[in-house]
């Protein structure tokens, strides 16, 4: 990457994993609509790989409160998913796959931000997963249907539960990218990189976390993350 480019990428990390580190997710909304726009080589396998090394950073210090119950429900059907989300990178160019991470983007920022009142049951969780695997995987961005049902919850529960979510996640759509070849060692490489500016935005997350209300951070993320896939999708659609 160019140095301008890199600092750019790095930013959006840093801003991405200091936003999860506070309300649970985050560094995939903001990171891919960037990454793809100015790399889209990296995608979506580096973000993944920094989305499993970012969770077990959260979970070494945070452990309590996990929802083993609705994890039980969601990850199967979060490993159906995963296979549709593979055959979608396998299929799709690097302009077809733009528009799809603006897309899945701007639709999760409205259904997060619209903060939709879904049950939490079996068919609901199992419906999470499901969506998560696929989107996580073409897009690296698999948390907001999972954060839609825990958003009443806890900001110990949400944070705990959706880092164990994200980090068995990410290791099924590694694996399958793997396995379908659509991993590479540039890839790799980048996300060795960026694992800076992720470590150093979880530390800022959990510091900030102490004095920054999570309702300051929570509406900035949607709003920067919307006009980064804005672009995006403009972008891949013009050419």
């Amino acid at each position: 990457m160019e140095p301008g480019t890199y600092l750019a990428i790095a930013l959006a990390v840093f801003l991405g994993s200091a936003a999860q580190s506070l309300v649970g997710l985050g560094i995939g909304l903001f990171s891919a609509p960037v990454m793809t726009l100015l790399e889209p080589w990296t995608m979506p396998g580096s973000l993944i790989m920094l989305a499993l090394v970012l969770p077990a950073v959260t979970l070494v210090r945070d452990h309590d409160e996990i929802d083993w119950p609705g994890l039980n429900w969601s990850l199967p059907s979060r490993l159906v998913g995963t296979g549709l989300g593979v055959w979608v990178v396998a299929a799709f160019s690097h302009r077809q796959l733009g528009v799809v991470v603006g897309l899945v983007v701007l639709l999760m920022v409205l259904l997060t931000w619209r903060v939709v009142e879904v049950p939490v049951n079996r068919g609901t969780l199992s419906a999470a997963g499901f969506v998560g695997g696929v989107t996580g995987t073409a897009t690296s961005i698999g948390g907001p249907p999972f954060a839609l049902l825990y958003q009443h919850r806890s900001a110990q529960q949400i944070r705990t539960t959706m880092a164990v979510y994200f980090l068995i996640g990410a290791g099924l759509s590694l694996a399958g990218l793997l396995v379908t070849g659509d991993l590479t060692g540039a890839q790799l490489r980048a996300a060795l990189e960026l694992a800076p500016a992720m470590l150093l935005g979880a530390l800022a997350g959990a510091v900030s976390r102490r004095w920054l209300p999570a309702s300051l951070v929570r509406p900035s993320l949607l709003v920067v993350s919307g006009a980064s896939a804005l672009v995006l999708l403009v972008r891949s659609l013009l050419g």
